[in-house]
């Protein structure tokens, strides 16, 4: 299979290196210094571009590639606001096909389901409260993550006393507050915690370097290959 980089930083390296070893072929890289090659025709003989770069470049990026006709995996964070309008403009078109998550990991979208599966528990017993914590490298821009975000997402759609989250450390009893810390080239760690006046309940997930990133990623290119429509991990995985 032959893929297009869009962003050539940790991600970018980290997935050109998975890919290799899988027998695919990178036919065009692009970073902040060459972005108007997205479309061109390098870029054009990819089967599926993959995109990982900046909140602020991500949306305008997908939306090129998408235009020009290509097959995109993205993993940017802080922009899934946006999403929505690609798959009002390029939704119904055939061949079209975008692939999103908040994070590519095996281990994390099996901690999603085990998040969703405890949050429906916990509509048992209301003495618990709930808050998380999420961990990063000192370079990630957005907080919360965009996984942080998704596991919110988990707890408040099966958990009928939580409908928000806040950032604020003093949360109301509707929200989750999610507290972010940035430290060195820390992966990413997720930590949810059920409290009760007696005792605790903690999950977690942490990841050990990017490759497992990475590797999710490029099966999920291998898997969106000959696929029209939007998609998530939770299509590919069966969760």
């Amino acid at each position: 299979m032959k893929i297009a980089l869009i962003g050539y930083g940790k991600m970018g390296h980290a997935i050109e290196k998975i890919a290799l070893q899988r027998g695919h072929e990178i036919v065009c890289k692009i970073d902040m210094s060459n972005c108007d090659e997205i479309g061109g025709a390098n870029f054009a003989s990819a089967d599926v571009a993959i995109e990982f770069t900046t909140p602020s470049t991500a949306f305008e990026n997908c939306r090129k590639a998408l235009a020009s006709g290509m097959r995109v995996v993205s993993g940017s964070t802080g922009w899934t606001a946006d999403i929505p309008k690609l798959q009002d403009e390029f939704g119904k078109r055939e061949g079209i096909a975008f692939f999103y998550s908040s994070n590519f990991s095996i281990g994390v979208n099996i901690f999603f389901a085990l998040n969703k599966y405890l949050a429906r528990l916990m509509n048992g017993f209301n003495q618990y409260d709930v808050d998380m914590t999420e961990i990063h490298h000192i370079h990630k821009l957005d907080h919360p993550s965009g996984t942080a975000l998704s596991l919110a997402k988990g707890i408040i759609d099966n958990l009928d006393r939580k409908n928000s989250w806040t950032e604020s450390g003093s949360p109301q009893s509707n929200e989750i507050n999610i507290a972010h810390e940035r430290i060195g080239e820390v992966p990413g760690t997720h930590i949810i915690r059920y409290t009760s006046p007696v005792d605790k309940i903690t999950i977690s997930h942490e990841a050990f370097s990017r490759e497992g990133f990475a590797l999710g990623a490029v099966v999920a290119a291998e898997w969106l290959k000959d696929k029209s429509g939007f998609f998530g991990m939770e299509d590919m995985l069966h969760f």
